[in-house]
């Protein structure tokens, strides 16, 4: 069985065409671990997008506020103006799906594990340091469970008295130049990681639409599991970062929310 993980896509219609593309042809569904919207100037197009080809989704909770079942105040002035646009961006129809997506954790017909958005034990915690990690690896349901949130690639595992945390082995590019964003010089980059048997994982596939962990590319894991072992292979690849830094724009949302595509934070 083969999953292609998605999260925190970000309503970044441009990275997901070509997160979709570089994973043509490796995956036999695809789980989708939430914010599919907020802060990118694609919202209805994602979902319409993304919607038909998914096996599995959790919401995230920019897709709550987003919809309008939880207010926007908890979230920093960039991050509500951005959520207050795509509420009144989405067609009806999206955003009566918003509002019917799952809460976390939720688990695919796989046995063994589950997707949630932040924490298993909490959509909203995050999920940073292995101090972060302590908890949900002992008192979650599954030994593997797909979380995103963070927008960082990576995650944690934990077998007996012993703890590691998991980075892909793959270089941080400088942050994005005009040839790069549109993907003439960085190259995709992935990083394969065996998964041990007896042991427990928190594994996050990064941010498709916006990551911060300062390599702008788009990222996403492909989830592989066979009789004789199971695998996690994360994926860097570069979009058409100035189309999508441009839908930013023309919507009239912050400045900022198109500045940091750039950067990767």
């Amino acid at each position: 069985m083969r999953a292609l993980i998605l999260s925190d896509i970000h309503a970044n219609l441009e990275a997901l065409e070509a997160v979709l593309t570089a994973a043509e042809g490796l995956y036999d569904e695809i789980w989708n671990l939430g914010d599919l919207v907020g802060y990118g100037g694609a919202p209805n197009q994602v979902i319409d997008r993304i919607r038909p080809l998914q096996t599995l989704v959790v919401r995230g909770n920019h897709d709550r506020v987003c919809c309008g079942l939880t207010s926007a105040l908890g979230f920093n002035p960039v991050a509500r103006a951005a959520a207050t646009w795509t509420n009144h961006e989405l067609s009806p129809e999206n955003l009566a799906w918003l509002k019917e997506l799952p809460q976390g954790p939720v688990s695919p017909a796989e046995s063994g594990i589950a997707c949630a958005h932040g924490s298993p034990l909490d959509e909203d915690r995050y999920i940073l340091t292995a101090r972060d990690a302590w908890a949900p690896l002992q008192q979650m349901a599954t030994p593997i469970t797909f979380f995103g949130h963070t927008h960082i690639q990576g995650g944690f595992s934990q077998i007996g008295d012993r703890w590691n945390e998991l980075r892909p082995a793959i270089s941080r590019p400088r942050p994005a130049t005009l040839a790069d964003a549109t993907g003439n010089l960085t190259q995709p980059e992935s990083s394969t990681i065996t998964l041990p048997p007896g042991t427990r994982h928190l594994i996050n596939p990064g941010s498709v639409g916006q990551p911060r962990d300062f390599d702008w590319r788009a990222a996403f894991a492909i989830f592989t599991t066979t009789p004789d072992e199971t695998q996690i292979a994360f994926h860097r690849v570069p979009y058409d970062l100035i189309s999508s830094q441009g839908r930013i724009l023309m919507a009239g949302l912050p400045e900022r929310l198109a500045a940091r595509l750039r950067e990767g934070r």
